[in-house]
């Protein structure tokens, strides 16, 4: 993972590419194959939500754009709490990494969120 960034945009951005890279060196199991699919979908919903929530068509609008975008924050910390249970100390690891950023990715929309409300 690459130094974190105070640009949220960018963070998000980020944030999506590691997990792609991580679902590259996950095995390919049926187990992995699927909890990877989910922990990618949701990493690149961060960073568009968020986006879509800037450029939003009001403050209700922008609000619920934020609210997906931690919601899919929450969906990737689950994923990658998951496959933190993999035998593979090297998967655990990368995915313990992965989890501890979306969470935090999590508590910053959260206090976006509370600061527009």
């Amino acid at each position: 993972m690459k130094e974190k960034t105070f640009d949220l945009e960018e963070r998000t951005f980020q944030f999506a590419k590691d997990v792609r890279s991580f679902g590259k060196s996950v095995p390919l199991t049926h187990i992995n194959i699927e909890d990877s699919k989910q922990i990618i979908r949701s990493s690149g919903s961060i960073g568009a939500n968020y986006i879509e929530s800037r450029e939003s068509l009001g403050k209700k609008d922008s609000l619920m754009r934020l609210r997906i975008s931690r919601k899919e924050a929450k969906e990737c910390a689950y994923f990658s709490r998951l496959m933190e249970t993999s035998s593979d100390s090297e998967i655990r690891v990368e995915a313990g990494m992965l989890r501890k950023e979306a969470i935090e990715i999590k508590n910053i929309l959260s206090s976006i969120i509370l600061k527009k409300s």
